[in-house]
């Protein structure tokens, strides 16, 4: 409970009882999906302040900024580089590396979404690389659907393996104060396991049956995959900006920045970047000018999904009236005892219970609510250092969990929107069928990993 603010709640109502009835309410709200979810929590965030559980300074103090500022950061870097075609034609160039081969074409679209994932993020990868996916499966005559199942799964474990490659670990990063390289140290050797594992598993269940006939293979190998890159200039400077961005994250420490300025930064140094127009265009008046350099910032900001943003700073305020009532610490107490004071049996606990409630609803808000819950336990086990593998135990359970159904995560629920907007069926039961399997594979791999590496 925070020293600053006491609640007061009307009516002289318990806190306790309040904040969680209105989280409860909320998250049911989120997963009947009626609404829009940034609304829900906006309207959750309102009424607790309305009724005294926060104050308006309190909700603000909750709001995680540092989060709002890398997740804006990266959309527009996302926005801005994609128009060069950069993505298209590794799509493309990837096909053609193993001489159009159904099977080859399937591995190497993991392998190239699941990289980009982490090196940007999952859900901008996903929107990016399916429509060329269902282009390409289009020529060969080939169901898409074993190439977008194939494609989440590598995007979401991809997204798993660095600190801004899925919104959860963002929030995590930034919350528990874990930076650009400790996700590399922790959590992706372990992913590059899952991701292999993953891809075989993929193979044995399609890629073997997977036939496209000569000529269809001809066409994808007909395709003019340098003709994708669309601005050549843009895709220069996108490479250096998004290169520098990278080893600022890694270095971040050392140069004492955080993720979001890092983030922010590369994003308003591209912004200008794409500003400045080519050479050779010229610009008839000054204010021909400056709204030629203004349209690509405009398209940027209009690209940043304002609906994600606003959901987290709503979720953000609700879960903070969970932690400033003290339920949070009650329900972290509990944790600890029902674990008998282990910390790797409070880790298994957590792994799998983040795997199957994210399987349920998004990961995104489950994440919100867990981290205040994991840090309550700090005191419990000495310090908060003696909590970072539990840290490693969410990370892993909630982004790979979203794994087992289509409204597990994000990036799922985007490449099933582009394919009903392209007229392919991508029903819940069917990929239940092939999602739970995976995804408990991939679980169990976790265990045996933290278990041995750090308990």
């Amino acid at each position: 409970m925070t020293d600053h603010f006491v609640p007061d709640i009307v009516f002289g109502l318990d806190p306790m009882w309040v904040s969680v009835m209105v989280l409860t309410v909320t998250y049911a709200a989120i997963i009947a999906g009626r609404v829009n979810r940034a609304v829900v929590a906006m309207i959750g965030a309102a009424f607790l302040v309305v009724i005294g559980a926060l104050d308006q300074d309190e909700a603000i103090r909750g709001i995680d900024w540092d989060t709002i500022g890398l997740l804006a950061g990266m959309m527009i870097l996302v926005s801005i580089s994609r128009r060069s075609g950069l993505f298209q034609y590794l799509a493309i160039w990837s096909a053609q590396q193993v001489r159009a081969s159904p099977a080859g074409i399937l591995l190497m679209l993991q392998i190239i979404t699941a990289v980009l994932s982490a090196a940007l993020n999952n859900v901008g990868t996903v929107i990016l690389i399916v429509p060329t996916t269902l282009a390409i499966a289009e020529e060969l005559d080939l169901p898409p659907f074993p190439f977008l199942l194939a494609e989440i799964f590598a995007a979401n474990i991809g997204g798993t393996a660095t600190l801004i490659g899925d919104p959860p670990n963002i929030l995590i990063g930034s919350q528990a104060g874990l930076d650009f390289n400790a996700f590399l140290v922790n959590v992706a050797p372990i992913i590059v396991v899952v991701m292999i594992v993953q891809a075989i598993l993929v193979h044995l269940v399609w890629g073997r049956t997977l036939r496209a006939s000569v000529a269809r293979r001809a066409l994808v190998m007909g395709m003019d995959a340098p003709k994708m890159i669309t601005d050549r200039l843009l895709l220069h400077r996108s490479i250096v900006v998004m290169a520098t961005v990278l080893f600022a994250f890694l270095f971040a420490r050392r140069l004492h920045l955080q993720p979001a300025t890092i983030a922010l930064a590369g994003a308003v140094a591209l912004m200008l970047l794409d500003g400045w127009k080519h050479p050779n265009v010229k610009q008839t008046d000054g204010a021909h000018k400056d709204g030629a350099r203004m349209d690509g910032a405009h398209t940027a900001f209009a690209d940043v999904d304002w609906t994600t943003i606003f959901f987290f700073i709503g979720l953000f305020v609700v879960v903070h009236a969970v932690e400033v009532s003290g339920t949070l610490g009650l329900f972290a107490d509990r944790l600890v005892a029902l674990t008998g004071y282990n910390s790797a049996a409070a880790g298994a606990a957590i792994l799998w219970i983040s795997a199957a409630l994210s399987a349920i609803i998004d990961n995104v808000p489950f994440v919100v609510a867990m981290i205040p819950l994991i840090k309550s336990m700090a005191p419990t086990y000495g310090a908060p250092v003696y909590i970072e593998p539990l840290w490693w135990c969410l990370s892993l359970g909630a982004c790979l969990g979203g794994n087992a159904t289509l409204t597990g995560a994000s990036a799922n629920l985007a490449v099933a929107g582009i394919a009903e907007r392209h007229g392919i069926r991508f029903g819940f039961l069917q990929y239940l069928r092939y999602g739970v399997p995976m995804t408990l594979v991939s679980i169990a791999i976790c265990q045996v990993y933290v278990w041995l590496r750090y308990f």
